[in-house]
């Protein structure tokens, strides 16, 4: 496949990532609190499946392993805020089985799929390791954010999630850097102002202690 076409893949996985910040954003602002629309977890799991393909095609492990556990916690948000069962259920079957197919294919050739991502010349074993580093500490808040909900039975995105984010986002642009990878680096830089001005929504809305 041609690398604009890749690329092209890649910068329209972002775009969905960009518009769930740009739609959180505007609707905190505007409710003067953070929210977690409906809007933002499905444009999640549409760049997710968007972006699993592009890290496919540019054989980077970190990018896949980064939109693994992600996607299914956007399942699970859709799932409890009631926009997953108003799906078709043919639909909804292709749309979870997805990751299933696309690692049993990986596992169906599994000495192919190590040299394909572990040995990939392009990305020397510590540069994996760091961006793998980047997309885990990415994931995690995800995996918090579920916690956090689950806890709570309700879609919510928490203030730590969104420090956790401007942690893992600072790696995953350096790992870009160095990769050279423009997919990465426009993505995730996008995204340092609407996690440091959800931060400040966030404290902003915490209760103050009261005053002895």
């Amino acid at each position: 496949m041609s690398s604009w076409l890749v690329y092209g893949l890649g910068f329209l996985a972002q775009g969905f990532f960009s518009a769930r910040m740009l739609i959180q954003w505007i609707m905190s602002e505007r409710a003067k609190k953070i929210v977690s629309p409906d809007l933002y977890w499905i444009c999640s799991l549409i760049g997710s499946i968007l972006l699993f393909i592009y890290g496919w095609l540019r054989d980077d492990f970190s990018i896949i392993l980064g939109q693994l556990i992600s996607y299914y916690i956007y399942i699970w948000n859709l799932n409890i805020k009631g926009v997953w069962p108003r799906l078709p259920m043919v639909l909804r079957a292709i749309i979870f089985c997805l990751p299933i197919a696309a690692v049993s294919l990986m596992l169906k050739d599994a000495g192919a799929f190590v040299q394909s991502f572990f040995h990939n010349e392009q990305v020397p074993m510590w540069l994996l390791i760091f961006g793998s580093a980047g997309q885990c500490i990415f994931t995690v808040r995800f995996i918090y954010q579920w916690y956090y909900s689950y806890k709570r039975h309700a879609s919510m995105l928490p203030i730590f999630f969104w420090v956790i984010s401007l942690v893992g986002s600072g790696i995953i642009v350096a790992y870009g850097c160095f990769r050279r990878d423009p997919v990465l680096i426009l993505g995730q830089s996008v995204g340092f102002i609407t996690y440091s001005r959800n931060i400040v929504i966030g404290l902003s809305n915490k209760p103050k202690a009261p005053e002895k």
